[in-house]
């Protein structure tokens, strides 16, 4: 009796670890063939893994990433969604007037429509304020992201706007997720952010003028060597490396920018 319980203690044992190797569909994703090696080598700098983790997101939700880009974190989110979850891709207008929206939107386009089994199921919509503003129908998702944008909303006046248009998307009780360049708070806030650094104080006050309640923010995606204090603004570091040759070196040691990941909640 004693050796069968061993045995059967044995196997339970075995079969747990076995278990806790298995790779979750997010490590999966992230580690998926659909990624270029030039954007795994970026994983040091931006951790998705523990960053969409610290945002709770689910294989089973429905997600909008807000200006995606050119889809380095839809190549993550797309293959981790398809089978359960949506993905919404919330991108510029193709009437853009502004010729890097279009060229960005057409790259995405062509991106996700290259490899339909991983992107088949996206769908796009259009945030590109101030006509278009519903990047999925009313009170329909779990999760809001967007990853280094606030910047650029702040740039052409339309922060505001935009996080009433994430703040309308999420279900009550769902998260918006916001990682973003992080300014020091030594000195005012520049309202155009024209360096790409914002404060995590600004931030805060736009979610929740727009009515969110802070949940949570996490060090994931901290760089104490970022000084933000360069020629060209946040674009001095890399990927951009805005200074081309000059310095080089300097830059490409401090890495990629500091950054605040913080999470916001729409109350029931």
């Amino acid at each position: 009796m004693k050796s069968i319980l061993l045995a059967l203690l044995l196997a339970s044992s075995f079969s747990s670890s076995h278990a806790a190797e298995k790779p979750s569909s997010l490590h999966q994703a992230i580690d998926g063939k659909q990624r270029s090696a030039e954007h795994k080598q970026r994983d040091k700098y931006r951790h998705p893994q523990q960053t969409l983790a610290f945002f709770d997101v689910k294989d089973t939700m429905t997600v909008v990433e807000v200006w995606p880009g050119e889809g380095w974190y839809t190549e993550i989110l797309a293959p981790y969604l398809k089978d359960h979850g949506k993905l919404y891709a919330a991108h510029f207008s193709a009437d853009a007037d502004e010729p890097y929206f279009k060229k960005n939107l057409h790259e995405f386009v062509k991106k996700i429509k290259s490899q339909p089994k991983v992107y088949g199921k996206v769908e796009l919509s259009i945030l590109q304020p101030p006509k278009f503003l519903q990047i999925a129908p009313e009170a329909s998702v779990d999760r809001v992201l967007t990853f280094r944008n606030v910047h650029n909303w702040m740039k052409n006046d339309q922060a505001a706007a935009v996080f009433n248009a994430m703040y309308k998307a999420l279900k009550p009780g769902g998260i918006l997720g916001v990682v973003e360049h992080r300014n020091s708070t030594l000195k005012p806030q520049d309202t155009k952010a024209l360096s790409g650094y914002v404060t995590e104080d600004y931030v805060i006050a736009l979610a929740r003028n727009a009515g969110f309640e802070f949940l949570d923010k996490s060090e994931i995606n901290a760089n104490s060597k970022d000084t933000k204090d360069y020629p060209e603004g946040v674009w001095t570091l890399p990927p951009a490396l805005k200074l081309k040759d000059k310095d080089r070196k300097k830059y490409q040691a401090i890495g990629e920018s500091d950054r605040m990941t913080i999470k916001f909640i729409k109350p029931k």
